[in-house]
């Protein structure tokens, strides 16, 4: 007998995604801050990134299932009419990240990292003798 599965359909996952995107986005991070010379109290809100593991921890939340591994490894072929909905939601999760990284909503090093897009320079170094020709 086939495991039944947690998140029923495709549409089922995007609309969950949906919903953690719009949760996330309706649920700013506040940071207290202090401004001017008198040091006056202020609360910032800040945008809160998509990431995979809030997503996941939201669907965890829902009641549903604690880890989406599966759906996204699709090992054994199991979860193959997710693959299409899957890649979405991750280059959703991407675009988001670099977007707000890009115009420093988010911190642009952390954004780099978590999608591999480190700048790299390739510095070659070459031996010159310190006295010249001794021949």
């Amino acid at each position: 007998m086939a495991k039944k599965k947690y998140i029923e359909t495709p549409e089922k996952m995007w609309q969950l995604f949906l919903d953690y995107a719009a949760h996330t986005k309706d649920h700013p991070i506040t940071v207290k801050d202090f401004i001017g010379p008198k040091a006056i109290t202020v609360h910032r809100e800040l945008q809160k990134p998509l990431t995979m593991e809030g997503f996941e921890n939201f669907v965890a939340d829902q009641g549903l299932n604690e880890n989406l591994d599966h759906y996204f490894a699709n090992r054994d072929e199991r979860y193959s009419q997710y693959v299409s909905i899957c890649s979405r939601i991750r280059k959703s999760i991407r675009q988001d990240q670099i977007e707000g990284g890009m115009t420093g909503i988010y911190n642009t090093s952390i954004t780099q990292r978590l999608n591999n897009l480190t700048e790299k320079h390739e510095v070659t170094h070459r031996e010159q003798p310190l006295f010249g020709d001794d021949e």
